[in-house]
């Protein structure tokens, strides 16, 4: 019996199923079966958490268990393909990360690729996605945090102690190696120190070498237990008495900043004046230096504040490094907050540039503590604050204009997030256009750096001699 002819809809719909059906078998390998290629994979360690990053041309659907005895983290990746760039992950991760001891990677199932990360203690692990933004394309984001967080207000006093100690040993080096030479002159010295439990000084490093980079979990691993003890009463007087600074270095670990002609990354540039400007200070009697970062990884905008209002730190001194889309422009700038607008177009555009840092470093959305309390935070501002931020920031930009050029010869306001504190005065230097190839390479050269924290440091000094910080009670 003949078929009746196919109505003009019903061969449409025919014509688009088979097309449908050719579509899905060309699609079923590999797109279908393994979907995403990994484009790179980073570890970020640090004192506070480390962060692994697995970057994609699309979506990962992965979860994540945590085993304990002995304690492991299991991600299972779906759609995937073990390929050159996930092995690469395992030779990532550094001796001295605080947490993670080693990553093994594997084909769990025919899609499905297994990494376990053995830790070196529990951790509270946080995944997220991060849509593509900047330079990035789709990324996994497992950040892991310690289970007991560390006292930044103890760390702070016991560091300054263990600097003491050691400075007291190597005294005592010294003092065994004269000794040692008035009693066996000649090669038998260095074994007689040995003998007395000296050690030999390193060799001093020349001038125009650059300082060794500081591992970002250098005192990572001791540092947990050595704040598990509880404070002495010697050490609550110790931190009601402390003048304490926050030093702010801009950016790090996914974010860069901003990058100079010659591939300077702003990241890297303040983190080292900050590292530097760190030791200057706590050469003073009465005052620490708490780091929002003191390695390369990165730390959001809100977590910024809330680590200098966490120690009530006396001040808060955010360094960056400025650019602008055309290479000429150059000078230093120091920038208060500012709740009427920002002064000039420029000021406003830099708010806004760095105000992005956590859409580029990352930011797990959904973890926030609480976003009524973050949104108030970010919200409030005083009279006051400003009115001390503006006289903190004169006091620097002068300074600075002994140093090099400035781009403005006022402080500057504008909205900048991190400068949001509504109880620290709060200021945010940008050392110099980066973006010119001039003074990117004045920001390389590390005694135009020890020049300009000689200057940042007076400022601040000069700032805290006309202005004494009022007594607080910190809480340990």
């Amino acid at each position: 019996m003949a078929r009746p002819p196919l109505q003009p809809t019903e061969a449409g719909r025919r014509r688009a199923l088979q097309a449908g059906g050719a579509l899905v078998l060309v699609l079923s390998a590999p797109q279908l079966a393994f979907g995403a290629a990994i484009v790179a994979v980073r570890v970020w360690p640090a004192r506070d958490y480390t962060r692994v990053t697995i970057e994609s041309d699309q979506p990962l659907n992965a979860s994540h268990q945590l085993v304990e005895g002995p304690d492991r983290l299991v991600v299972d990746i779906d759609g995937l393909g073990l390929d050159t760039a996930l092995r690469e992950l395992v030779g990532q991760v550094q001796p001295d990360d605080p947490y993670i001891e080693r990553v093994r990677v594997g084909q769990y199932q025919p899609r499905v690729v297994r990494l376990v990360f053995d830790l070196k203690q529990a951790v509270r692990p946080q995944q997220f996605a991060l849509a593509p933004v900047a330079n990035y394309q789709q990324r996994l984001v497992f950040d892991l945090y310690p289970v007991q967080e560390v006292d930044p207000l103890l760390a702070l006093v016991r560091e300054r102690e263990d600097a003491s100690q050691r400075a007291a040993t190597a005294a005592h080096d010294v003092l065994g190696e004269l000794i040692a030479r008035i009693e066996k002159p000649g090669p038998a010295a260095a074994s007689s120190r040995v003998a007395m439990g000296g050690t030999a000084a390193p060799e001093a490093p020349s001038a125009s070498s650059p300082a060794p980079a500081r591992p970002a979990s250098a005192a990572a691993a001791s540092a947990p237990a050595a704040s598990a003890a509880a404070p002495t009463a010697s050490e609550r007087r110790r931190v009601e008495r402390l003048i304490i600074v926050a030093l702010d270095p801009g950016h790090g670990g996914e974010d860069p900043g901003a990058i100079g002609p010659t591939g300077l990354r702003e990241k890297d540039v303040v983190l080292a004046v900050a590292l530097a400007l760190r030791e200057k200070l706590n050469a003073l009697p009465g005052m620490r230096v708490m780091m929002t970062r003191d390695g390369d990884f990165f730390v959001p905008l809100q977590e910024r504040v809330r680590k200098a209002r966490r120690v009530q730190a006396d001040l808060f001194v955010s360094i960056h490094a400025d650019a602008f889309f055309r290479p000429e422009a150059r000078g230093a700038s120091v920038f208060a907050l500012s709740t009427r607008g920002a002064t000039s177009t420029a000021a406003r555009w830099m708010a806004q540039r760095e105000n992005q840092a956590d859409q580029v470093g990352g930011v797990n959305i959904a973890n926030v503590r609480d976003r009524q309390v973050l949104g108030a935070l970010l919200d409030m501002s005083t009279t006051a604050q400003i009115k001390d931020s503006l006289k903190l920031g004169q006091e620097v930009l002068t300074r600075m204009g002994r140093v090099g050029r400035l781009h403005k010869p006022r402080v500057e306001q504008a909205g900048f997030a991190v400068l949001k504190a509504p109880d620290i005065p709060s200021i945010l230097v940008e050392t110099a256009f980066i973006s010119n190839p001039e003074e990117e390479a004045q920001l390389r050269d590390p005694a135009y750096r020890a020049r300009l924290v000689e200057a940042l440091a007076a400022g601040i000094q000069r700032y805290f001699e006309r202005n004494p910080p009022l007594a607080r009670t910190r809480q340990l």
